[in-house]
């Protein structure tokens, strides 16, 4: 693989394994790990209490701390593994909430605004993984790690989540995608499962000839 400084951002739903995932691919490749905030959110208990009137507050709080950690990202020297990208902020939770009338439309016409303006002048990852599972995998691995304010999470909302994250995935055109389907992987505990997935990484991320556009 190249030398040269790279970033990986994993995507993909609540309770996926976007974390466990970076953990690992950061130790397996020797990059550095960059997490996301979500407990760090002082807006997020109460946004799954009520989120008509909290949602507007817990997205912004995440696009302020998306902006910071990739302010923070281009100013490391090695490359990085990112749980989380700040697209799927605005492409997928904003947009559901603001399709389920949890987020107003000034609310949201704010919010877009705001990612609009500053979206366009971040450097795009060199490879997007896309974490995929059905909901019933999702319950489960939500009720695993045991979060009392995800408790709540209703699958009719996960499956929501999941159609957005289709739509926008079949419209990203910012870099490589590799989009892993794991209701039947166990990458924490199966080492055959993380090594194929980083085969796959290492393959999309050699060098190659010159063929970009």
């Amino acid at each position: 693989m190249t030398t040269q400084k790279q970033l990986i951002v994993i995507a993909g739903n609540i309770g996926v394994g976007k974390s466990s995932l970076t953990e690992r691919l950061a130790a397996a490749l020797g990059w550095e790990p960059y997490y996301e905030a979500a407990d760090e959110n002082p807006y997020l208990e109460d946004f799954y209490l009520d989120m008509p009137r909290w949602s507007f507050h817990s997205q912004v709080f995440f696009l302020g701390r998306r902006l910071e950690n990739q302010r923070q990202l281009l100013q490391r020297p090695e490359s990085v593994v990112q749980d989380r990208s700040i697209y799927e902020d605005a492409e997928v939770f904003a947009s559901n909430l603001y399709r389920q009338g949890m987020l107003s439309g000034r609310d949201y016409g704010t919010y877009r605004t705001l990612y609009d303006g500053v979206v366009g002048l971040l450097p795009k990852p060199d490879l997007l993984i896309y974490l995929k599972a059905s909901v019933p995998t999702l319950i489960t691995r939500i009720k695993q790690r045991g979060r009392q304010f995800e408790q709540a999470i209703i699958p009719e909302y996960l499956a929501r989540l999941n159609d957005l994250y289709e739509d926008w995935i079949s419209a990203w055109e910012g870099s490589p995608i590799l989009a892993v389907q794991t209701d039947s992987l166990d990458f924490v505990h199966n080492p055959h499962d993380l090594n194929m997935i980083v085969e796959e990484i290492q393959a999309l991320l050699a060098p190659e000839s010159d063929v970009s556009e």
